[in-house]
């Protein structure tokens, strides 16, 4: 192993005697040099070779490279710049390539390649990269799309990227982003053909020998791919999505308008299409800004363009009564609604539009449950808090295990002050499952909380709560239920809470931290009481929270009665108990609280 480290070593001392002649670098720095790439050399010549070892070897090229192009333009020396750098990137190729060869799975390896051949221009070795990842990973179409972008649009070669987008399609019949990026490519391609058309056109040139298919420049293989596209791909979104990428380019008149019937023959019954087509009426063309009489008759035409949209909303719903779309239809009144506007007859239409929208769908029990939340907000933010009730009621007796809408319905009475909100809340319990409880239970406490001469009750509310079956409604509870009886009652209060809890699984480490930050509040603050809190916390997440330890540690340290030869104690039974890498943060993280830098 030491000859084949020796001889890479020796294949360098040309360039570094090059680059100490010529004052770039000292010969201390290049000693240095040698010894770190010695060093880096024998760690990928080990028989059980870490990833690590190769990812830190072209790390430290790359930086080299680097520093070597900053001193470079420093000094202002460029001889043989070419011909060093070149040896040097082609060392890092290797690197990559011996990398890729025993991890061909690491994608991010794969990636940091490629970027590496993107920022130095390898053109030729990035065009072997991409064909070695897509004969690994030829299941991934991202990386078919990458390869033909870069083909595409750096190379300038649409005769490769189209090859790789057909190959691309043998392995990926069946995907939507392929056939886009596909489609994209050869529209793309009809565009920079037909520019260079007209630019030779316009230069009076001859283009007899210059070869330009009709068939390209009117974007017929774009049509090709998208007649097969829709073929394989069923579906209003894919459809829609080709026809916004046909948008894109100005020569795709008759393309759109073929996409956009068999859009309407194909996919009649798909929401998505009605709202295609409802919001095409607001990209209707309209005068310029200027050519407005006045404010309001720019806010009437506003209007028009909406009334027509909200037409076509509603004859579709005479064919396609789904609750999907009257969710697009009344998403387009929120949208319209939300919309700043000077015009208080256009803002009137909206509101008026919106809740008609949110009644109807109501009425025909298709109005989804985000509908309903949006539905009851507005109301709320209109000051309609009576009508916000009813609406509430209706829709936690269609969605009784949505938490959103009990929250809702709650905050609205809690608002109101009303007489029944102790018995949503019990309704609100048997509808909602246990792991989902915990909001209305912080509701709850915190409702509770706010009444006056109710301390009782609201204690009585933590106590059945911290018994939820649920973990995370229990746990939550409990540090709610110490931090309240510490602010609303006192410090004995709150230890004898603790003393009663401290056995009562399942804990959270913010259950203890609490208890140890309202002890350090006390002006006599008690080092045992400490200790015991401590020392229970760490019984419970001492192997997985290596921060504890070092509280604990740190305490000793600071506390006026703390005792630091307890912390040698500590220190062995963090070792003994913390698991994994918990262990190695945990003794960096002491040595930096020995040092005092923690």
């Amino acid at each position: 192993m030491a000859e084949f480290v020796q001889r890479r070593i020796e294949d360098r001392i040309p360039e570094l005697e090059q680059l100490e002649r010529v004052g770039l670098f000292t010969r201390k720095e290049i000693r240095s040099v040698v010894k770190k790439v010695t060093a880096l050399e024998y760690k990928i010549k080990r028989r059980s070779v870490a990833k690590e070892d190769f990812i830190n070897y072209v790390q430290y090229e790359i930086n080299f490279l680097e520093l070597l192009k900053r001193r470079r333009v420093r000094i202002g020396y460029f001889f043989k710049k070419e011909e060093i750098d070149y040896t040097i990137v082609q060392r890092i190729h290797e690197l990559f390539s011996r990398a890729t060869n025993k991890w061909k799975n690491d994608l991010q390896l794969w990636m940091s390649h490629v970027a590496f051949c993107r920022k130095w221009n390898c053109s030729s070795q990035l065009s072997k990269i991409f064909s070695a990842l897509l004969a690994v990973h030829p299941d991934k179409p991202a990386l078919w799309i990458m390869a033909a972008k870069w083909e595409m649009e750096d190379q300038l070669s649409s005769e490769s990227a189209r090859h790789l987008f057909l190959r691309a399609l043998r392995y990926h019949p069946d995907s939507p982003k392929v056939y886009e990026e596909y489609f994209r490519m050869e529209l793309m391609n009809a565009e920079k053909q037909r520019k260079e058309k007209d630019e030779l056109e316009q230069a009076k040139m001859d283009i007899g020998e210059a070869e330009y298919s009709e068939d390209i420049l009117n974007g017929q293989l774009s049509r090709v791919v998208y007649k097969t596209a829709v073929q394989k791909i069923k579906g209003a979104r894919f459809h829609l999505n080709l026809l916004s990428i046909a948008k894109l380019f100005d020569f795709t008149q008759d393309l759109q308008k073929e996409i956009l019937d068999d859009l309407k023959v194909l996919h009649a019954q798909d929401p998505l299409t009605w709202d295609f087509m409802a919001r095409q009426e607001l990209e209707a063309k309209s005068p310029s800004s200027s050519e407005y009489a006045s404010k309001k008759a720019k806010a009437l035409d506003l209007e028009c363009k909406e009334e027509r949209c909200s037409n076509v909303y509603k004859n579709s719903l005479t064919s396609v009564q789904t609750e999907a779309m009257w969710d697009l239809y009344i998403t387009f009144c929120l949208e319209r609604f939300k919309r700043k506007t000077n015009s208080k007859e256009l803002q009137h239409k909206r509101q008026e539009r919106l809740f008609t929208a949110f009644k109807e769908a109501h009425e025909a029990n298709m109005l989804p449950e985000q509908k309903y939340t949006e539905w009851i907000s507005q109301l709320v933010t209109l000051g309609q808090a009576e009508p916000a009730v009813d609406i509430s009621i209706a829709a936690t007796e269609r969605y009784g295990g949505s938490v959103a809408l009990w929250l809702l319905r709650l905050e609205v009475l809690i608002s109101l002050e009303s007489a029944d909100v102790g018995s949503v809340f019990d309704e609100a319990f048997k509808h909602v499952k246990a792991q989902g409880s915990l909001p209305l239970w912080n509701l709850m406490v915190e409702w509770s909380e706010k009444r006056e001469n109710n301390s009782d009750k609201t204690e009585s509310l933590f106590q059945k709560a911290i018994l939820v079956q649920n973990p995370a409604v229990s746990t939550a509870m409990k540090e709610k239920y110490l931090d309240w009886a510490y602010r609303t009652k006192g410090y004995k209060k709150a230890k004898k809470i603790f003393t009663s809890l401290h056995e009562n699984r399942p804990f959270s480490e913010e259950f203890f931290l609490k208890m140890i930050e309202i002890e350090k509040e006390q002006e006599h603050c008690n080092v045992q009481n400490l200790r015991e809190y401590y020392e229970r916390a760490l019984r419970e997440f001492g192997a997985t929270h290596p921060d504890l330890w070092l509280d604990y540690i740190k305490e000793e340290l600071s506390h006026s009665e703390g005792k630091p030869e307890n912390c040698g104690t500590l220190h062995w039974r963090a070792m003994k108990m913390l698991q994994g890498d918990n262990v190695e943060e945990f003794v960096n993280k002491y040595t930096l609280l020995q040092t005092g830098d923690l």
